[in-house]
């Protein structure tokens, strides 16, 4: 009896990508299951995401009134591409003289608030209706900070998920930092940015998690689908950055760092599974095709060329999502949090 995890990377509107694999996935595991309302969140016991994915992961076990996902696969993708371009559109660096530039985020982060708050409400970590790590960074007391749903409910320590969300989400230069406070009774404050400064693949994270639950001793008690949301690496010449300074290296680091973290947990999973024969896991990461690698770009034009790079890849990868549905159909999670 596995535990079934899914991870999502962080990866602004190129979330589209790995939500449009999802709703492949979703539609074969309503065909396999014989139950038309199958949702993803029915489907997994433990669900990982950083920045675009915890906001993508968070929808899939968002619950609604009757206490079963609120979102269907399709919906969370319409989510990105019904309101990116808000999101990403009150951005105004090419008007803005040099010293404004350096000093100020690119993006308004009340967009992203007011997005988060009609999408999620007040719904609480708690609420959520599978356990979670959902990974953001506090800048003040230098550490990683992991959003889990079941130390919510043991600890009682709990917060409002559009307000994690939006720490989960806060990418340097782009947004500023979040601060968020815990809900009573207990009394934490943080000072987030987004998590892909230490985790853009969550999925070492929730392998962490997961050996914490009751029958899990190992990853071969694990059934985990990691997915990416595209990448197109860019190398740099030593001729082109020896002279660079702070301004030149700002994105650039943020690059590297991010994706350089997500190429090591692909690593260190892929090393820890081969200590076993038949391993579960599936890493899957998506091509960009003619969609640009921006995390920002929520042009109607990129929107429409990310959503069908996502339904060519749900393509590409039919026969790994077919093994994954029959996994996941065919195994049942029962896992306490110890």
């Amino acid at each position: 009896m596995a535990i079934r995890i899914l991870s999502i990377d962080g990866g602004g509107i190129r979330g589209i990508l790995p939500g449009q694999i999802l709703v492949s996935l979703e539609h074969k595991l309503k065909v396999k299951s014989g139950n038309p309302d199958a949702r993803i969140g029915d489907y997994f016991d433990l669900v990982a995401g950083t920045s675009t994915g915890a906001i993508m992961g968070a929808a899939y076990i968002c619950p609604d009134k009757k206490g079963k996902p609120r979102y269907s696969a399709q919906e969370a993708v319409d989510f990105y591409l019904g309101e990116g371009e808000r999101v990403f559109g009150s951005g105004s660096w090419p008007f803005l003289d040099k010293l404004k530039l350096v000093r100020e985020e690119k993006y308004c982060s009340k967009e992203l608030e007011n997005v988060l708050k009609r999408f999620f409400g007040k719904t609480k970590l708690s609420d959520l209706l599978k356990p979670s790590c959902f990974v953001s960074y506090d800048i003040k007391k230098r550490e990683q900070i992991i959003f889990r749903q079941h130390r919510a409910i043991v600890k009682n320590e709990d917060f409002l998920v559009r307000d994690l969300l939006r720490g989960s989400s806060a990418v340097p230069t782009y947004f500023e930092p979040a601060r968020i406070f815990s809900l009573p009774p207990s009394n934490n404050k943080y000072i987030l940015v987004d998590g892909g400064m230490v985790a853009s693949d969550p999925a070492l994270c929730a392998y962490s998690e997961a050996i914490k639950f009751s029958g899990v001793s190992g990853i071969k008690d694990m059934v985990i689908v990691s997915l990416g949301t595209g990448r197109q690496l860019s190398g740099y010449k030593y001729k082109e950055v020896k002279d660079w300074g702070i301004f030149n290296w700002a994105r650039p680091a943020i690059d590297i760092a991010v994706n350089g973290s997500a190429q090591m947990v692909h690593y260190y999973i892929k090393q820890i599974s081969s200590t076993i024969e038949d391993s579960k896991y599936y890493r899957i990461q998506p091509k960009l095709y003619t969609a640009d690698s921006a995390m920002d770009n929520a042009t109607p034009e990129n929107l429409r060329k990310l959503k069908k790079a996502g339904e060519k890849n749900a393509e590409h990868f039919d026969k790994e999502l077919e093994e994954i549905a029959s996994l996941l159909v065919n195994s049942e999670g029962n896992h306490r949090y110890q």
